[in-house]
């Protein structure tokens, strides 16, 4: 990291701060910020920024070298970019599963090494969920699996079930969709509870929800973001950030943002 300014003040020692990291992933979402707009992004707040979501299947509508740039960009400040899981979704659903090897080619030709399969609108059986991954791990791409829907509720033992699935097959992290873990823009925390329960938290990035859920504000982003923190530690993998907020999700992280430093644990009496 290059040096910073008031480097007296210490940050937690349990933040981990050099990339590659292993944990206290922050994925950033990219919905097709202009490419000027992503420079300067990557170059102010890099450091603390690890994936990059091309959002559902916006690949297809860039121009080519556009992309190719915006990738190459990524990856030059140690970001791993990677297609959204929508779009594999919306190969497989017009297309059918013949589609997916040249998807694949497709993908790596642009510059894509990584990509998510997920089952947000179209469903996978356990099966499919399984070989999907497991094709595109054979065809070079490290997977990011995501759990949950974004048209319906699903029970917690459904997506303790299926993020084992992923993991079974391969996936190096599990996603949890963000629409899963809010209620009416409230926390849904009997799942937040049962998934820092029944999974390894290192291995899950909890999504944050954003204006596209119903119901959703941004006092609610900023709820969930500073409970999160506050159940997980400052090293829980964070999803769907935006691009303009990463610097104060770091501040969150490291006590420095509108919470305010990390609370001690209250002294209890025998």
């Amino acid at each position: 990291m290059a040096k910073r300014p008031f480097d007296f003040l210490p940050l937690p020692a349990d933040r981990s701060v050099d990339k590659p990291r292993s944990k206290g992933l922050t994925m950033m979402i990219d919905a097709g910020i202009p490419l000027g707009y992503q420079k300067d992004i990557v170059s102010l707040a890099g450091d603390y920024c690890d994936l990059a979501k091309i959002k559902t299947g916006t690949a297809r509508l860039y121009a080519e070298a556009d992309l190719k740039w915006k990738l190459d960009q990524y990856v030059a400040h140690r970001i791993t970019p990677f297609i959204g899981g929508q779009f594999h979704e919306y190969v497989f659903a017009t297309e059918g599963e013949r589609a997916l090897p040249r998807f694949y080619e497709e993908a790596r030709r642009i510059g894509f090494r990584a990509l998510e399969i997920s089952d947000n609108v179209v469903t996978l059986t356990s099966a499919q969920r399984k070989a999907q991954i497991r094709a595109a791990n054979d065809a070079g791409f490290e997977v990011f699996g995501e759990v949950g829907a974004k048209d319906r509720r699903s029970e917690p033992d459904e997506l303790v079930e299926q993020a084992g699935e992923c993991f079974e097959a391969g996936a190096r992290l599990v996603l949890v969709e963000a629409a899963e873990l809010v209620i009416d823009g409230r926390p849904n925390l009997p799942m937040l509870d049962r998934l820092g329960r029944d999974l390894d938290m290192a291995r899950v990035m909890i999504e944050l929800p954003g204006p596209w859920i119903s119901g959703v504000r941004a006092s609610d982003i900023e709820d969930l973001k500073k409970l999160l923190i506050r159940t997980f530690g400052c090293d829980v993998n964070l999803a769907n950030v935006a691009p303009e907020t990463l610097i104060d999700l770091e501040a969150s992280r490291t006590g420095l943002g509108v919470a305010g430093p990390p609370k001690p644990p209250p002294v209890t009496s025998d």
